[in-house]
């Protein structure tokens, strides 16, 4: 009866308890995929995510934005404060996300390369600049709100607000 279907007499060798060379394959490639995985994961995190913030914390920034948008609709005088409080915090944010520069035109030239939209603010940073340098600059109403409006997206777009 030697000539049956199955033969019993000899075992496969992935049968007698050793580790097949494929298997060994199967688990490094398993191993090296779970951390190119991880590593985009981060990646991706640090890309899309909130920038890591030194020194300040989103819920200080959220309080002093709300103070902002309070005084500006307090008159003449309240716009321009509400200009030139919106400047120096978004010059903070900019300094807790190690902004290179030792002005906030320098930090805003920097981060520009990486966020392209925080141009637009370059506008609102120079009628700050007239607010405290020209004792006679007036500030309408419509002019101040779109100043406070590009402040509010620049800290958006840095994804601090």
């Amino acid at each position: 009866m030697n000539d049956t279907l199955f033969d019993y007499a000899a075992p496969a060798a992935s049968q007698t308890g050793g580790i097949s060379l494929m298997w060994i394959v199967w688990l490094v490639l398993g191993i090296v995929g779970t951390v190119v995985i991880i590593f985009i994961i981060q990646q991706l995190r640090r890309l899309l995510g909130r920038p890591e913030l030194h020194g300040m914390s989103r819920e200080a920034i959220l309080k002093h934005w709300e103070e902002i948008e309070r005084i500006s609709g307090s008159g003449h005088m309240g716009a321009k404060m509400a200009i030139v409080e919106a400047d120096k915090l978004l010059d903070a944010a900019l300094k807790s996300m190690m902004m290179s520069g030792s002005t906030l035109g320098e930090r805003l030239k920097f981060a520009a390369y990486k966020y392209p939209a925080i141009r637009k603010v370059w506008n609102a940073h120079r009628m700050r600049n007239q607010i405290v340098h020209e004792t006679t600059f007036q500030v309408s109403a419509s002019q101040a709100r779109g100043a406070i409006r590009d402040y509010k997206q620049a800290l958006q777009v840095l994804k601090v607000l």
